[in-house]
């Protein structure tokens, strides 16, 4: 069975928005990793880019610590609703 993707063929919705968040908050993708590093997650720039790059599928775990992290909400992040 084929793995889910998103309507573009990526392996997440939340790129696009990560991206934004992620420089709003004036965040280096590595500074970010550190960041989700404090929730518990395993990750390093690499995972960050890959996830930005739309090559890397996202756990609900890592969902709701990047929301954390970044303070925006899930509806942000996957629908671009504020």
């Amino acid at each position: 069975m084929p793995k889910p993707r998103s309507e573009s063929g990526e392996k997440n919705l939340i790129r696009k928005r990560l991206i934004e968040a992620r420089l709003k908050k004036d965040f280096s993708q590595r500074d970010l990793a550190a960041a989700l590093q404090c929730y518990g997650l395993d990750v390093d720039k690499n995972v960050i880019t890959r996830i930005e790059t739309g090559k890397r599928f996202v756990t609900d775990i890592e969902l709701r610590a990047l929301c954390r992290v970044l303070e925006v909400s899930y509806e942000y992040l996957i629908d671009g609703e504020e």
